[in-house]
């Protein structure tokens, strides 16, 4: 198999196996609990959670455990915005954004809050000057994605929390900032005093880690209503009985990750422009989308003028190849990507789209095979719709 849809999920490394078996088969007892065992497993908690703030540059208290990246985005936009009802109403975001977020958003609408969609430009990224525009008096959250999830573009996180907080002045608190940087995660800086996040969202099988777990940074202070109520674990703001072995195969994850980040950026740009200069090359007709020079290094969208997505992805699932046609939250919808929508591509061309992901254990081997496959495939399905026609 050649696994080339690394932004869907990722392979969970074996070192990061073994913790979490390790952890299954000892740390069985309840953190909470007031005997030796329990304070193994409690050990283990906050041993990882000193792991994420450590790669995070934040306090220890400012990281809050979740089952993945969609309740952190859930948990980042509505705890703090019920929380501040009374002061405001109003929340920035894109309209490029991942699905919880702007699902998360539309909820909030539902219920009388106010947002504003922001437009991107064609590589899907948000102008720092559109973001301090939008702001209003009753404005208590920004939420902005770190790297679009389907074209790879990297918004000016750090630029727009510096004009943030630059408009907040020394009086104010608000707006909160979060970014959504469950993709951005294996090749981008996350420190959140650098980025001037207030909330960030992470998520572990993004970065080799197990699925079902993730992690949200909450500074210190954020006015925050709980969305999950119970035995008061996280400091009251996530209760639920922690998952010990995925919380420290999802730490080991992100150490991993992080001390392998430059080796694993480097390694899959050459494996990205190994194939897009073979596209040019080979595939002249082909539109590669997102920002050319700012966009993660493992992410290829492309469009096919010619060739609708499934026929492709299907014709290379045959030849045990896995490529995408956008997020896998959306994958399966018959309606073209909204982020390629958003970025004002024809229905059509949205539909003859798709999306490989690279990660740290793809070859150059593997894309040179996978290539070989590739254009036999686009030549198959060519000479078939010609043949066809004349028909």
């Amino acid at each position: 198999m050649i696994y080339l849809d690394n932004a869907a999920s990722t392979q969970i490394r074996l070192e990061v196996l073994e913790i979490i078996n390790n952890e299954l088969i000892n740390s069985f007892a309840n953190p909470s609990s007031p005997y030796s065992p329990a304070r193994s497993s409690r050990i283990a908690v906050d041993r990882s959670r000193k792991i994420f703030a450590d790669s995070l540059n934040c306090n220890e208290s400012e990281i809050i455990f979740t089952s993945g990246g969609t309740e952190s985005d859930n948990t980042a936009i509505k705890g703090p915005a019920y929380a501040l009802k009374n002061l405001g109403n109003h929340i920035i975001t894109t309209s490029t954004e991942h699905h919880a977020v702007l699902h998360t958003c539309n909820n909030l609408e539902k219920q009388g809050y106010e947002i504003t969609y922001l437009p991107t430009d064609e590589f899907g990224m948000v102008s720092k000057d559109d973001v301090i525009s939008a702001i209003k008096p009753n404005t208590i959250l920004i939420s902005i994605i770190y790297a679009n999830n389907e074209l790879g573009s990297l918004n000016p996180i750090k630029e727009i929390g510096e004009a943030i907080k630059k408009h907040k002045g020394n009086n104010s608190q608000f707006p909160l900032f979060h970014t959504d940087a469950v993709q951005a995660a294996p090749f981008l800086d996350l420190d959140v005093d650098k980025l001037g996040v207030d909330l960030m969202s992470l998520s572990a099988h993004k970065f080799n880690g197990p699925k079902g777990i993730g992690v949200l940074f909450m500074k210190n202070g954020v006015p925050f209503e709980p969305l999950i109520t119970g035995g008061g674990q996280e400091r009251q703001k996530r209760s639920g009985t922690e998952n010990i072995a995925f919380i420290s195969g999802s730490a080991e994850a992100i150490k991993l990750s992080e001390n392998e980040k430059t080796i694993n950026y480097d390694k899959c740009l050459f494996l990205k422009n190994k194939i897009i200069n073979h596209l040019k090359q080979r595939q002249p007709n082909v539109y590669i989308n997102g920002h050319p020079k700012l966009n993660l290094p493992n992410i290829i969208n492309l469009t096919f003028p010619d060739i609708r997505a499934d026929d492709l992805i299907s014709a290379l699932d045959l030849e045990d190849i896995c490529i995408s046609n956008g997020s896998a939250c959306t994958s399966n919808s018959l309606e073209p990507s909204h982020v390629l929508k958003a970025i004002g591509m024809d229905a059509d061309l949205a539909l003859n789209t798709v999306r490989i992901s690279l990660g740290r254990n793809n070859t150059e081997d593997e894309i040179t095979q996978f290539l070989k496959i590739l254009d036999k495939i686009i030549k198959r399905i060519r000479d078939n719709k010609k043949e066809f026609i004349r028909k």
